[in-house]
């Protein structure tokens, strides 16, 4: 079973600590040993993966010699590290793995969604988005609950400072009648509206770029300010984030090649409206 997903806010908190730990030039170990921790323990609470209190924070506060203001707002930030998002309290029954998805999607500075079999829910439309949950099994009381909470996802993408999102879409998306020709078209025209905004890319992986690193199977990145990239995989009973350096190597290199096959944005807006027209005119 995959492991639970670290704590949006811990993650965030523990980040700023090991940033200004690193920033005096000092260890784990001699930092754990000053306070009578293991190294793993101080491990655990940077990366977000072990509970933090405000007595934790304060503890490590007078190591670091943090004082005045900004210790007030670390100390406040302690406070709210297990208070529900919105995400958290909405919907009864929503599995965990995709609460920490919304969490960490509203904490990302940078999102790129590879996307080889359907629209990233960021971008869905509300008929696009119940007709996949319809089809996809499930239960008929649930659906429109469901639909309202992936709307208010892609509530990131109208803040004043919404993350970069870059979606890279396998043809094969576009071709898949999702709700059928009507629904389709106003799925990809949105998508055509929302690419127009300056902070969303959008490219298309034509059928004629042949196998490409995306036909591996979808995924998305999450990029921070501070914490570690993660990335998101999700299959048909379970969702999987990968965080340690190591493994998300290989998905942002993905990433990249991918970016450079695509064709370019304006080339790939020209493509959706092409397409766009044919459902029009089923």
């Amino acid at each position: 079973m995959p492991r639970r997903p670290p704590s949006v806010r811990a993650r965030g908190l523990g980040a700023e600590l090991r940033d200004l730990r690193i920033g005096l030039n000092m260890t784990s170990r001699s930092v754990a040993a000053s306070l009578g921790w293991s190294p793993s323990t101080l491990s655990r609470l940077e990366n977000g993966l072990r509970g933090i209190t405000t007595e934790d924070v304060a503890a490590l506060l007078v190591v670091y010699r943090v004082a005045g203001p900004e210790r007030d707002r670390l100390i406040a930030l302690a406070r709210e590290v297990d208070r529900p998002g919105w995400w958290e309290t909405g919907l009864p029954g929503l599995p965990s793995q995709l609460t920490a998805l919304i969490g960490f999607e509203a904490q990302a500075t940078r999102i790129t969604d590879m996307a080889t079999m359907l629209v990233p829910g960021l971008l869905q439309t509300p008929e696009y988005a119940r007709t996949v949950m319809v089809d996809g099994g499930v239960i008929a009381h649930e659906v429109e609950a469901r639909v309202v909470t992936r709307l208010g996802r892609q509530a990131i993408l109208s803040r004043p400072d919404p993350p970069d999102l870059h979606v890279i879409l396998d043809e094969a998306v576009l071709r898949r009648p999702v709700g059928g020709p009507t629904a389709m078209a106003a799925q990809l025209r949105h998508i055509l509206a929302m690419a127009a905004r300056p902070s969303i890319t959008v490219q298309v992986l034509p059928f004629e770029t042949g196998a490409h690193l995306g036909t591996a199977g979808s995924f998305v990145l999450l990029e921070f300010d501070k914490a570690r990239t993660i990335v998101h995989l999700e299959h048909l009973r379970s969702s999987l984030f990968v965080d340690e350096p190591d493994d998300v190597t290989p998905f942002a290199q993905a990433r990249d090649t991918l970016a450079r096959q695509a064709l370019a944005p304006t080339a790939s807006a020209k493509f959706l409206t092409t397409v766009a027209r044919q459902y029009e005119g089923s």
